[in-house]
Parts: structure tokens; C-alpha cells; sequence
């Protein structure tokens, strides 16, 4: 359907469609260039890719034999992201063995150092540490858990990163700078005028219901591996976006059970690693092409044992550890044939759709995690340059809200009843804004309980991230605060937290239980490639009753 062209001023000047971290990246920057911006999210911010990757900000040292661009700009937009969200980064020191059983081990260690030698070059941009080649007996002093008959190896070093929360802080800098973001709110069609301009977008919120149409001078498609689909509502063939969608999944254990990220190689030759990441471990990831639902990507129980056995091989004591839960997420690969997924290129690309017949819609395909700033800038370049804006590039010096000074997490524990692991994970997802949700505490003590045990999460953050970060399901409060993510699979703390959700977004005590049982749906899902049945069986039942219990309560009223 196409509106007729008027001389009225649009909406916004900015449309983006997509939540991840090019689509919230995009926003803040035309939102701090002084552009005014609408961000539609089918989903929730950081539903895809963004929100389920490895979770590093890394440099890729694989990508320097055949794509070393992508090794640059990833390692220099690293040292951007770690001056804009120093809260958000954590070291992560990787250990790289050779085993004596692989043939010519030491041959291949002195390439190892070699190659690490020009991995070094690119580590000042992202203030990593250089290499260091290792004996066997310095592995076993670093890593015991490690089995012994390594040759040697070599470190290397790289930063994690929370991906969701890197996301919501770039949302939530361009609602303070005046973006327009719904969340659930699915973009149905790209309007466009008679000479095929697009204009806007027709929209209907998922959850309430209401729909809409919102007009602007560009729109902007970042949807990740759902661009062909996106550009199908502006009416062009899925060829016009294409891209290769490749799945890769991450088993999740209960603990950290090393110091160092150990690579290691799995049955079929790749590489595959096992890392600590923030309170607990992972192994991962798979990378295989996908030609599923977008909305529904689970690991197999096949992908958790390709991983497990891969990690396993090299430290024995995975198996002692017990896997909690899996996450999946879609890369939007370049599009490429007859080229095996691991050599896929991970540069990106913004697709001009004037030359498909659709002035003003762009696509933006590919990229990476680590340098999704880069890539942001570079379209916000694009528009700007459309749209006559000539404000200055900031996006690499100005802070995502928290990131603009330190706090100590001791310092947050006094005054109120939360012990100092409680504050230092605050601390960690919110930076200085930490110190918002103590003030809550302050003035509502009972808001200092601890809701979820294994995170730990409060009552106080729950009700921060529903009135200030557009969480509106307990999915969506699990994503900014990772509340149910731990051993329990949220079985203690998802009715809690949709209680507090409900009451918080002034909505009824079952919207707040079907919130809840939703997450634990999706958790069971997430969880049952890696739990044993006994425990899959158990979980089952205990959600059959709660659905019971929900269904007999709302006869009753």
C-alpha cells in the first residue's frame, strides 16, 4: 500500500527497525547528532544475534588469514566501546595448547608465536596484552585442570562484554535524547509514496494490540538475519537483503571452572572454546547454516554434545560441572555459496535500496558484535549526508549511561540490606545509574530482597528496568538483569518477578503469572538439549501445575 506524497513534516526524520546492536547502535548515534529517531523492535531489544553471542568484544586473530579488515576494525572499535561502557567490559585471558598427539605439535607451536606476533600488532587499539608463548609445565602451573600432554602454548587476550546490556544502554541514551522505542511492535509494511520513496511504517504493538502508522525521511532496515524478511514489506525480493543465516549455540555450566578461556578443537576440526564468563562458564559455539524460525532458536541435544565433548577432551573436568541451560542465536552472514561457514566473511554492508526502486530504505547486513559502533557510524554517516546534518561524530567519547564514572560496589552496600556480591553485579550491569536503584532501596527498604538468589537480583532492579528500560514481560527483565539464568532455570524467582512486574506496570496478578510461565516455557526449552530427563520430567511437571493453579484462579475470579 503507498500513501500520497505530502508536504507535511514527517514524524521523525529516522526510522530504524530492528533492536539489536546495530539497530540501538544507529539510533543513539543519529539521536546524538541531533536527528530525531523511532526505533520499532518486533521482539525485545537484543532478542537476536546481539543478546546471544559469544559475548566478546574481541579482535577474531582467526579472521587475520583471510579477512584481516575485520580483525582491525573490530580490535579499534573494541577501545571505543571500552572508553564509552567501562562497566560492561571484563578481561578475559585465552590459553591456546598444543598437544604432542597432533602431528608436528612443535612445529606448529613456533606458528603459533609466529602468528600471534602479528596478532600483537593490532592489541594497542583495544589495550590487549601481548602474547606469550608457554612450556608445558607453565600451562599446567596456569591451567592444572588441563590435560598433560600438551607441548606448550600461547596466550592471547581479549574483553567480554554483556551484548544485552551493551544494547539497552544505547537504547535507553537515545530515549534520553529524545528516540521514540517500542518494544513488541512489529513494522507489518514499509509505506512508500507513488514514486516508490519509502515514507514510513505501518506498525502493531504485539502485546495491547494497538497499531499505527509512524512516516520519516529514511528508514533504516537493521533487522540482522530477519533483513530479507524486512525488506519484503517495502516490496523487494528476499535478494535485495540477502544474507546467510548461520546458527551458533553456547552451552552455559553452574560455576566458573577456570581463570582462563581454553581453545579447544572439536570433532570435525573447529574451533570452539570454553571461557569464564561472568559467574559462570561457556563453551561454544557452533557455527552452521540455519534455515529455521528466527523466533525459536534452540540447541539440539547433538550441538550440546559437539560442544561438551569438544571442551571435555581438553579439560576433563567439564563433566564434573553441571550445564544449566543453552543459548542460540542467528549470525547475519554476507551472503555467500560454495563457502564453508567458518570462511564466511564477517564484514558488513550498507545496501542503498534506491537501486531496487525504494529510495530512503537501507539495509544494513553483516557485522560483528565488536564492531557494531563502527558499523552504526558508518550508516548514521549515510543519513546524515542525505539529510543535510553536519553534527559531529561522538559516539566513540560519549558514555552509555553508566559508563561515565567509576563506583565502587562496596560503597552501594551501605545504607542498605544487600550484601557486596549483590552490589557488584548491580554495579556491573549499571554503572554509576547503580546508584539509581540503591536510592530506591533507600526510600522502599523492602525493595532491597534478593529475588532471584543465583544472579542476585532485587525487587529495586526489577521495578528499574520495567519504568526505566522498557521491560514489560519477565523475558524481558531475565535479559537486562539475567534473573533466572542460573541453576534454578528460573523455577524460584519467575512468579516472583512477574508479580513485582505486574505490580510495577499496573496490570492485573495473572498477566504477571502468564509473564511468568512464558519464561519458564522458553527456559525448559532452552534447557531440555542439556538436563537429564529426570530433571526435564520434574520441570515439566512443576509447569503443569502452575498452569493448573493459573487456570483454576482465573475461574475463580
Amino acid at each position: 500500500m503507498s500513501v500520497e506524497s505530502s508536504e507535511a513534516r514527517p514524524d521523525c526524520d529516522v526510522i530504524v527497525i530492528g533492536g539489536g546492536v546495530n539497530g540501538t547502535g544507529v539510533a543513539r548515534d543519529c539521536a546524538l547528532r541531533g536527528l530525531s529517531v523511532a526505533l520499532f523492535e518486533r521482539n525485545d531489544i537484543a532478542f537476536g544475534a546481539s543478546g546471544n553471542s559469544s559475548g566478546m568484544i574481541h579482535g577474531g586473530p582467526r579472521y587475520l588469514t583471510y579477512d584481516p579488515e575485520v580483525t582491525h576494525t573490530s580490535c579499534l572499535d573494541s577501545g571505543h566501546i571500552q572508553r564509552i561502557a567501562p562497566h560492561l567490559l571484563f578481561r578475559i585471558p585465552f590459553l591456546a595448547p598444543v598437544y604432542r598427539q597432533r602431528r608436528g605439535a612443535k612445529l606448529t607451536l613456533f606458528g603459533y608465536d609466529a602468528f600471534f606476533d602479528l596478532y600483537d600488532k593490532y592489541q594497542p587499539l583495544k589495550r590487549g596484552k601481548p602474547h606469550v608463548r608457554l612450556s608445558a609445565d607453565d600451562l599446567r602451573r596456569l591451567e592444572p585442570g588441563l590435560v598433560a600432554d600438551a607441548v606448550g602454548g600461547v596466550t592471547f587476550d581479549e574483553w567480554g562484554i554483556d551484548g544485552a546490556r551493551l544494547c539497552i544502554g544505547s537504547m535507553v541514551d537515545a530515549i534520553e535524547r529524545g528516540a521514540t522505542v517500542r518494544v513488541h511492535t512489529t513494522v507489518s509494511e514499509v509505506l512508500k509514496s507513488d514514486d516508490g520513496r519509502a515514507t514510513g511504517v505501518r506498525w502493531r504493538d504485539r502485546l495491547t494490540g494497538e497499531s499505527g502508522t509512524t512516516t520519516g525521511l529514511v528508514v533504516v532496515n537493521a533487522t540482522g538475519a530477519w533483513a530479507p524478511i524486512t525488506a519484503a514489506l517495502a516490496g523487494l525480493p528476499p535478494r535485495a537483503a540477502r544474507v546467510r543465516p548461520g546458527k551458533g549455540i553456547h552451552v552455559f555450566l553452574d560455576r566458573r571452572l577456570t581463570n582462563y578461556a581454553i581453545v579447544a578443537s572439536a570433532i570435525d576440526g573447529r574451533q570452539v572454546f570454553l571461557m569464564p564468563w561472568q559467574n559462570m562458564s561457556v563453551i561454544g559455539t557452533t557455527d552452521d547454516d540455519y534455515y529455521g524460525d528466527l523466533d525459536a532458536v534452540v540447541a539440539s541435544a547433538d550441538e550440546s554434545r559437539y560442544l561438551i565433548q569438544a571442551a571435555e577432551r581438553v579439560f576433563p573436568s567439564v563433566r564434573q560441572a553441571r550445564a544449566i541451560g543453552t543459548w542460540g542465536g542467528v549470525r547475519p552472514t554476507l551472503w555467500g555459496w560454495g563457502v564453508n561457514e567458518d570462511k564466511l566473511s564477517r564484514e558488513h554492508e550498507i545496501v542503498d535500496h534506491a537501486r531496487h526502486g525504494v529510495d530512503g530504505l537501507y539495509s544494513m547486513i553483516g557485522g560483528k558484535l565488536a564492531s557494531y559502533r563502527i558499523f552504526a557510524e558508518e550508516m548514521t554517516d549515510v543519513i546524515a549526508a542525505r539529510l543535510g546534518n553536519t553534527a559531529q561524530r561522538r559516539t566513540h567519547v560519549s558514555p552509555l549511561p553508566g559508563g561515565d564514572e567509576a563506583v565502587d560496589p562496596f560503597e552501594l552496600t551501605r545504607g542498605v540490606a544487600i550484601d557486596a556480591l549483590t552490589a557488584a553485579r548491580l554495579e556491573y550491569r549499571h554503572g554509576s545509574r547503580a546508584l539509581r536503584v540503591i536510592e530506591r532501596m533507600k526510600q522502599s527498604p523492602r525493595e532491597a530482597r534478593v529475588v532471584c538468589e543465583c544472579e542476585p537480583v532485587t525487587e529495586a532492579e526489577i521495578r528499574y528496568v520495567a519504568e526505566h528500560e522498557l521491560a514489560c514481560t519477565v523475558d524481558d527483565v531475565s535479559r537486562r538483569t539475567r534473573l533466572g539464568l542460573g541453576s534454578c532455570g528460573g523455577m524460584r524467582c519467575a512468579l516472583r518477578c512477574g508479580a513485582i512486574l505486574a505490580d510495577a506496570r499496573q496490570q492485573s496478578p495473572e498477566r504477571g503469572r502468564r509473564s511468568a510461565l512464558a519464561f519458564l516455557d522458553g527456559a525448559l526449552a532452552r534447557r531440555l538439549s542439556i538436563v537429564g530427563p529426570a530433571q526435564a520430567r520434574q520441570e515439566a511437571l512443576a509447569l503443569s501445575v502452575l498452569r493448573s493453579e493459573l487456570g483454576a484462579d482465573e475461574e475463580s475470579a
